[in-house]
């Protein structure tokens, strides 16, 4: 059986990497990646393996966006730290998870349920997972206001009255469409995730911009685009090199 590991952290893939030759004696670990730019690229250009171990935070985003990128020909076996992602919605639809650290018993439990519906039935692993990752994306678990702190009191931004965030010197930012900048307590990778990706964009590793603020966009310099928002951004808007094509996409919806 060839297995891919799809995880940034050194010491989980060898761990990970030796309970699976445990639990699956015949395995062969075809690669190991550690971001979704890599795996974007690995699917490009090397068969489907058996199977998929994917953490979901990876080293420069969410691993669900590696489904947006490219065509995923194999069931996958979610593992992660965390459990805000809605995890159990994968276990309904023969894709199942593993919360960190994990356990060899869950693995092999996870090994078998892959076992008795892929290699016993003529389900389609891909069309699988990705009615799965849909109907996650669908259910009304999307982020729907922020709460935000000014002097003493607390209050809150409903999601459509945000422009765009923006990372600056380790913090993070919201504009909202009055022009207003507030501070959250989260990060862009977090709140990537937990957003609307037909209503927002991260265009740039600092910065994600709600549709409803772009106003016009620009050719820039090494093939990049410049965004002018409204309000306008306190930081450059620059579309980097890489999500220029997933960018014209998300705006020819």
């Amino acid at each position: 059986m060839k297995i891919l590991i799809i995880e940034d952290e050194f010491h989980a893939v060898k761990y990970l990497s030796s309970i699976i030759q445990k639990v699956i004696p015949n395995a062969e670990i075809v690669d190991s990646i550690d971001s979704v730019s890599d795996a974007v690229e690995w699917f490009n250009n090397n068969p489907s393996p058996n199977l998929i171990f994917m953490d979901i935070q990876l080293a420069d985003g969410l691993s669900f966006s590696i489904f947006n990128k490219v065509d995923v020909p194999a069931p996958v076996i979610f593992t992660t730290a965390f459990d805000q992602y809605t995890l159990q919605a994968f276990k309904t639809n023969s894709v199942d998870y593993l919360l960190k650290p994990v356990d060899e018993e869950e693995l092999k439990k996870a090994v078998d349920k892959f076992q008795s519906i892929y290699q016993k039935t003529d389900t389609k692993p891909n069309d699988s997972l990705m009615e799965v990752l849909k109907n996650l994306q669908q259910q009304n678990n999307f982020r729907q206001r922020f709460l935000v702190k000014q002097g003493k009191d607390l209050f809150y931004i409903p999601i459509k009255e945000t422009a765009y965030l923006y990372s600056e010197d380790g913090l993070t930012f919201l504009m909202d469409i009055f022009n207003k900048r507030h501070l959250l307590n989260t990060t862009l990778d977090t709140l990537e995730g937990e957003l609307d990706d037909n209503e927002f964009f991260r265009i740039s590793r600092k910065q994600i911009v709600h549709i409803g603020c772009v106003r016009k966009i620009q050719p820039h310099f090494n093939h990049r685009l410049v965004v002018q928002t409204q309000p306008s951004s306190k930081v450059e808007a620059i579309v980097s090199r890489e999500r220029v094509k997933d960018f014209k996409n998300w705006l020819d919806r």
